[in-house]
């Protein structure tokens, strides 16, 4: 019996719990036999070490040998160094060199300055920097709401963070955060038309960040707060809101809360049921899950049940200053933010864990943590559930056990359907506040946000696999912005501000309305 010669011989297929994805993309230069079968030995040794190929370019070759760089999608930096191994073991291949694309991307860093005005000769240089620019200082320290109109405030956004949330990183520190802002100032750029900076900043106390944050104010149009860890966060978010007049917008909040509220409204429509009929766990009590929920409640949830790493919130916690239930089932106090949604949510008082709080639920919304269930947890939902495993880069559930029991599954990853992403909410939204001139982020915009991106879709495209627009979409941040601009512009004035004949519906005095995203 003859058999195949080693160099063709299959390997058996590398398992990987992980799916391959742009995010771990490898180049590797290759010397093969100038033989016909040996690209073919290439892609099918990476198949079946499951990789993706994406590209296979000739790069050189002579009588005897060619070399190629070969490009692939793998799972993670392990799964990417078995791959390159895989390579090597194939008899007459000489791996030469591996490059990471994503490092490659990142060389130098993602954004940069670039000037408006050409500055092509004297005059030019003249009218932007001395003698005439000092003709627009004056005219700005006359009048300083002009600085919005004639400099970069009209259209710019810090992007602040203290490196204390990173992603799924966690406390990294600021400058292993920087990429990410990085990168969050060019989405602005690219789906908003915003000019955002990163200000990354090397403290943790809420006294230093409130304090940095409001000196550095007046050069720019908004705020944006990003991966800085709860409960902290909120505090630094209103007490800016207070002191500053421009809009405060801490995106882990309230720009995953938005996007949740758009892809739930679809889902929901999909499945032929109301919010104010559902029942929804969600898994993980943190920046993004709080502002999930009071946004939730807000438009008129059914019910909620918020599960932190320890069980579900209820009233039965006691309050003050601390954690929540302990690991051995324990009642141990709550911190302030616990203690809102301890009062505001679980109408039935369940105290049990999350698997237990998922039986009979519409909807599991999961902003948490990896692999926390299985698809029979899932089955035990009410018929036809909703389930948003947003954790990552690995979701809560695995997406593919979750489609045998779901109606519709949603995650936060690209290679996924139904991608819940914040690029499709924060561009728009600032954008929006400042095409407005606003002074604050409100709830109203928030809804109104995520009414537009759900709309954008059209109802006649809804299905379990489409429930939000591509990122891509160019519709969804001028909708977003218009939402969020005519919001600004018909919200109702607080009551100390007009006299009482502009707003006779506000007795003099009364307090306005209290906004749960900031409570």
């Amino acid at each position: 019996m003859s058999r195949r010669p080693t160099h063709l011989r299959r390997r058996d297929p590398v398992a990987i719990s992980r799916l391959p994805s742009a995010g771990f993309s490898i180049t590797i230069r290759i010397g093969i036999p100038a033989d016909a079968s040996a690209i073919g030995r290439l892609t099918t040794c990476v198949g079946e070490a499951g990789a993706i190929v994406t590209a296979l370019d000739v790069v050189d070759s002579d009588p005897t040998t060619v070399i190629v760089d070969l490009t692939c999608d793998t799972a993670d930096a392990g799964h990417a160094d078995q791959v390159v191994q895989a390579l090597s073991a194939l008899d007459g291949v000489d791996v030469r060199k591996v490059s990471d694309r994503t490092f490659l991307l990142h060389l130098g860093g993602k954004i940069e300055v670039a000037p408006k005005v050409a500055l092509r000769n004297r005059d030019e240089l003249s009218r932007a920097y001395t003698p005439g620019v000092a003709r627009v200082c004056l005219a700005i320290a006359e009048n300083p709401a002009d600085a919005r109109r004639l400099t970069i405030k009209r259209n710019t956004v810090a992007v602040v963070t203290d490196g204390s949330a990173v992603l799924g990183l966690g406390n990294i520190g600021p400058a292993a955060a920087l990429p990410v802002m990085e990168g969050k100032a060019a989405l602005f750029k690219r789906f908003g038309g915003v000019d955002a900076w990163p200000v990354v900043l090397d403290t943790q106390d809420p006294d230093e960040i409130v304090s940095i944050v409001r000196a550095i104010a007046p050069g720019y149009g908004g705020i944006n707060l990003e991966d800085i860890a709860a409960p902290r966060c909120f505090e630094i978010e209103t007490r800016l809101r207070e002191l500053l007049d421009i809009p405060v917008f801490h995106d882990d909040q309230h720009g995953t809360a938005i996007c949740v509220l758009a892809a739930l409204t679809n889902a929901l429509r999909v499945v032929g049921k109301q919010l104010a009929d559902v029942k929804v766990v969600v898994s993980g009590a943190g920046a993004a899950g709080t502002a999930i929920m009071k946004l939730l409640l807000r438009q008129g949830v059914g019910d909620i049940v918020a599960c932190d790493r320890d069980g579900a919130l209820h009233r039965g916690l006691i309050p003050g200053p601390g954690g929540g239930v302990d690991g051995n089932g324990a009642v141990a106090p709550l911190n302030a933010a616990w203690q809102w949604l301890a009062e505001h949510t679980n109408r039935d008082g369940y105290a049990g864990d999350l698997r237990g709080a998922l039986r009979g639920a519409d909807v599991f919304i999961g902003v948490s943590a990896p692999n926390l269930l299985t698809g029979d947890d899932i089955a035990t939902m009410a018929p036809d559930p909703i389930v948003f495993a947003l954790a990552n880069p690995d979701p809560e559930v695995d997406p593919r056990q979750a489609r045998r029991h779901a109606a519709v599954v949603a995650t936060g990853r690209s290679d996924q359907p139904n991608q819940i992403n914040n690029v499709l909410a924060f561009p728009g939204v600032f954008r929006g506040m400042l095409d407005a001139h606003a002074e604050e982020f409100t709830e109203e915009m928030a809804l109104a946000a995520a009414r537009a991106i759900a709309d954008v879709v059209g109802e006649d495209k809804i299905n379990p696999t489409v429930i939000v627009p591509s990122v891509f979409d160019s519709r969804v941040a001028p909708a977003v912005a218009a939402a969020v601009r005519a919001a600004a512009q018909t919200r109702v004035p607080p009551a100390a501000d007009p006299g009482p004949a502009d707003l006779p519906e506000i007795a003099a005095g009364a307090a306005a309305p209290a906004n749960p995203l900031l409570n």
